[in-house]
């Protein structure tokens, strides 16, 4: 059996696997981030989220959020070794887990939208090119993390129809001072802000809501899908829940700038376990 992981900022799906289709185990734990946690921390985040069970496990294909250097990858790479006795261990990005999941061995761009944003043009084996998110401060764009946060941006500047901001408030039961506490003085601002991204997909009928999505979506395709070529030539696939939830808005916009929309799903898990097996398989024979 092989153990595939796909972590985000928000959580991390799991799934065993064996050679065949109907050969798999699906889990849920919460984010692994070796940007704001160490071994220990993953270590015993395992320890109480992972059932506990005994496990034989070939290999691990760990892909996650921060996994982005040698150095930083071996920061979950260790833990994992040492919770599932597995000496063979895997770790790459979340932007590798879109891409092998929605593109295969085929190229294509490949594209993230959850509580963070991505993006890349996979020539079918790797990562070809890739505009850097950023993060939270400084891009993001599109994301669930910065469409909170401009919702409540405009709440709190009075952007908003004043029956939109009322039943906000009603809905979160939330003040001013505590919206910018969380934002600037607790940990995690981005999950904070990606919480309320749950209003917009409520009240998407409305025409300021659907404006500031697709404004939203506009600039995460100026400002980071646009600047690969290849994104005129080639289908632009999307995994995460705010490109599930809002694919119809994110359709329009990609269209209206000459793009092409291909796969679009919540979680990237099912098309990575099936690139693994047909691996596995492939070694088998």
């Amino acid at each position: 059996m092989i153990l595939i992981a796909d972590s985000g900022s928000t959580k991390t799906t799991w799934c065993l696997a064996g050679s065949v289709q109907q050969e798999r185990r699906f889990i849920q734990t919460s984010g692994i981030n070796p940007y704001y946690q160490q071994e220990p921390d993953i270590f015993e985040k395992l320890s109480h989220e992972f059932p506990q069970e005994k496990w034989d496990i070939k290999a691990i294909y760990f892909y996650g959020a921060g996994c982005t250097s040698q150095a930083v990858n071996q920061v979950v790479a260790n833990p994992l070794s040492r919770f599932f006795g597995t000496p063979e261990v895997h770790v790459f990005s979340d932007l590798m887990a879109a891409a092998r999941s929605l593109c295969g061995r085929q190229p294509g761009i490949a594209c993230i939208l959850g509580t963070g944003s991505n993006s890349c043009y996979y020539d079918g084996e790797n990562i070809a090119k890739q505009v850097s998110p950023l993060g939270f401060l400084l891009g993001d764009e599109g994301s669930g993390a910065v469409l909170g946060r401009t919702l409540l941006s405009d709440v709190l500047k009075n952007q908003l129809p004043a029956g939109l901001i009322t039943l906000f408030y009603e809905e979160y039961q939330t003040t001013p001072a505590e919206i910018m506490e969380n934002i600037y003085k607790k940990p995690f601002p981005n999950r904070y802000a990606a919480q309320f991204s749950r209003f917009l997909c409520q009240h998407i009928g409305q025409p300021e809501i659907q404006e500031l999505v697709s404004n939203g979506f506009r600039a995460f395709f100026i400002r980071n899908v646009l600047q690969y070529p290849e994104a005129l030539l080639y289908p632009v696939h999307f995994s995460g829940s705010i490109a599930f939830y809002f694919s119809d808005i994110l359709t329009q916009t990609a269209i209206s700038l000459g793009m092409q929309t291909g796969k679009i799903v919540k979680d990237p898990i099912e098309g990575l376990v099936d690139y693994h097996q047909q691996i596995q398989r492939k070694k088998t024979y």
